[in-house]
C-alpha cells in the first residue's frame, strides 16, 4: 500500500509543478502546448519502443491477458455508443471520452503498482500492448479526422504518426533475437523516462484557466460536459474493474492473476489522453478533469480490490 500511495503522491507532487509553473507564468502562455507536442513527438515513443522492444508478446496468449483485452475494448465501445449517440459529441470528443473511461495510467501508476503490489511488472504489461498497439493509433486515426479532412489523410497521418511508428518499431525488436545496440538503446531509456513526468507537467499546467475580463459574466454550467465526465469516471471506476471480475472469471482465470488484472482495471486515466486530446484540440477539459476524478479516486479502489480479492 506504501508503493500506492507514494506513486499517487508522485504523480500529484509533479502536476502541482506545472501549476505552480503555468500560473507564475515562467514558460509563457504557450508551454502546456510545447511540452504537450514534446510528449507526443519524441517522449511517448522512446517509452513505446523500449517498453514493447523489451516485452515478452507470449504474455498475450495466457486467459488473463484476453480478459484484460475483452474488458477494455467492451468498455471503450460502450463509452463511445454513449457519447456519440448519447451525449451526441463529434468525432474527436467521443474519441476523448472513449480514452478518459478505457485508458488507463499503466505506465507511471501502473509499473509501480505492478512491482510493489503484485511482485511483477509483466502484469502491467498486456494492458500496456494493448493500449499503445490498439488504442492509441486506432484513436489517432479516429479522433484526428475532423471536419474538411479526407479520411484517406487521416489514416496515412496516422500511419505516419510517432506513437504508431513507435509502436510498430517496438513490435519488431520484441519479434527479433537481437537488440539495438547500447548506444542507441540507453538514450531511448533516458528519453522514455521523460514521458510521464512532462505529461504530469502538462496536465497540471492545462489546470490553470485563463482570468475573465473584468466585468465578464459568470459562465453557465456545462451540463453535457460534466456529464461526460461523469460517464468517463463511472466507466473508468466502477464499470471496467467490475467487467473485468467477470470476464476472468468467465474464462477461468486463476484467483491470483484475476485479482492482477482487476487491480489493473482500477487504475486512472492515463495522462497521455489530455495529450492526445491537445493534439485533436477538442476534449482537453473532459480528459483533464476525468483523469484529476479518478486519481484521485484510484487510491480507496485500489485498497478495496486489494481487500475484497487478495
Amino acid at each position: 500500500m506504501t508503493a500506492v500511495l507514494t506513486a499517487l503522491g508522485t504523480m500529484t507532487l509533479i502536476a502541482l509543478a506545472g501549476w505552480l509553473l503555468a500560473t507564475t507564468r515562467v514558460l509563457g502562455p504557450e508551454a502546456p502546448k510545447v511540452l504537450a507536442r514534446v510528449v507526443f513527438t519524441l517522449s511517448t515513443p522512446s517509452l513505446l519502443i523500449t517498453t514493447i522492444g523489451s516485452a515478452n508478446l507470449e504474455l498475450l496468449l495466457t486467459p488473463a491477458a484476453l480478459s484484460t483485452w475483452v474488458s477494455t475494448l467492451i468498455v471503450a465501445a460502450i463509452a463511445v455508443v454513449i457519447f456519440a449517440f448519447l451525449l451526441r459529441t463529434d468525432r474527436s470528443v467521443t474519441t476523448i471520452g472513449a480514452l478518459s473511461a478505457s485508458y488507463l495510467n499503466a505506465g507511471n501508476l501502473g509499473i509501480p503498482v505492478a512491482v510493489y503490489v503484485l511482485g511483477d511488472a509483466l502484469a502491467v504489461v498486456p494492458t500496456m500492448l494493448l493500449q499503445l498497439l490498439v488504442l492509441a493509433p486506432v484513436a489517432f486515426a479516429v479522433g484526428d479526422a475532423r471536419p474538411g479532412r479526407r479520411r484517406r489523410d487521416a489514416v496515412l497521418r496516422a500511419l505516419r504518426s510517432p506513437l504508431t511508428v513507435a509502436a510498430l518499431l517496438g513490435l519488431a525488436l520484441a519479434l527479433v533475437p537481437w537488440q539495438l545496440p547500447t548506444v542507441l538503446w540507453e538514450p531511448l531509456h533516458a528519453l522514455a523516462a521523460t514521458a510521464a513526468p512532462l505529461a504530469l507537467l502538462t496536465l497540471g499546467m492545462s489546470m490553470v484557466r485563463s482570468a475573465p475580463p473584468p466585468g465578464a459574466p459568470k459562465p453557465a454550467l456545462d451540463r453535457r460536459h460534466w456529464a461526460g465526465v461523469l460517464v468517463a469516471t463511472a466507466m473508468r471506476t466502477l464499470v471496467h474493474p467490475a467487467l473485468t471480475y467477470l470476464v476472468a472469471d468467465l474464462v477461468g482465470v486463476p484467483p491470483e492473476a484475476r485479482f492482477a488484472v482487476v487491480l489493473m482495471a482500477a487504475l486512472p486515466t492515463a495522462q497521455n489522453v489530455l495529450v492526445y486530446a491537445m493534439q485533436f484540440d477538442a476534449g482537453q477539459r473532459l480528459a483533464r478533469d476525468a483523469q484529476v476524478i479518478t486519481t484521485f479516486a484510484s487510491l480507496p479502489l485500489m485498497v478495496a480490490v486489494v481487500a475484497l480479492l487478495h
